[in-house]
């Protein structure tokens, strides 16, 4: 079995520490042993089948030593903002790397940022996307994606969906060097 991500049947992501080249080390007296977390597809469509959460729902928080890793799944409906501006979200300190297992969509990142709103404050920050505020973006970069595409979305980076013909389903794997997410953290629709 590879570290990373497997595909046998159905998506199962394998959270590990190390790689190639690197060697075991036992942990020193008083230190925490970290372990490889499996976030099984079952749990995935568990979360983005469960009625609450709305558009972004966090699947689970590992803490992988130094930093916490976020999985979370995001489902979009249809949408369309043409001739308007570009609306979406900047997460201060949480990296997104997406993953488009379903649908497509234009996504939008970068630009400059107008029309700014104070910080977000609630559940949403506390457990799925750290300190964030939104706003609207002009001159940013728009492609659309579709099933298989990766995006790395570096934390401060606007990104936003103007437009979704059908629907977008996305895993987000977060980095969180700060930790600002809550390491332990399972949704309650897993638990």
């Amino acid at each position: 079995m590879n570290d990373g991500i497997r595909v046998t049947g159905g998506l199962t992501i394998l959270l590990t520490l190390g790689g190639a080249g690197c060697t075991a080390v036992s942990p020193q007296e008083g230190e925490a042993t970290l372990e490889a977390v499996d976030v099984p597809w079952s749990e995935i469509q568990a979360v983005l089948d469960s009625p609450e959460g709305g558009t972004d729902r966090q699947v689970r928080v590992v803490d992988i030593g130094p930093s916490n890793l976020a999985v979370g799944i995001l489902h979009r409906t249809a949408t369309s903002a043409e001739g308007s501006p570009v609306t979406g979200i900047v997460h201060s300190e949480v990296t997104e790397v997406y993953y488009i297992t379903s649908g497509s969509g234009t996504l939008v990142t970068g630009g400059e940022i107008v029309n700014r709103s104070p910080p977000m404050t609630g559940q949403i920050v506390d457990e799925v996307v750290g300190p964030s505020f939104t706003g609207e973006s002009q001159g940013g970069q728009s492609r659309v994606v579709s099933e298989g595409d990766v995006v790395v979305i570096p934390a401060g980076v606007f990104h936003g969906w103007p437009e979704v013909p059908d629907h977008v389903t996305y895993l987000s794997i977060r980095p969180d060097p700060n930790r600002v997410l809550p390491a332990g953290y399972a949704n309650p629709a897993i638990q």
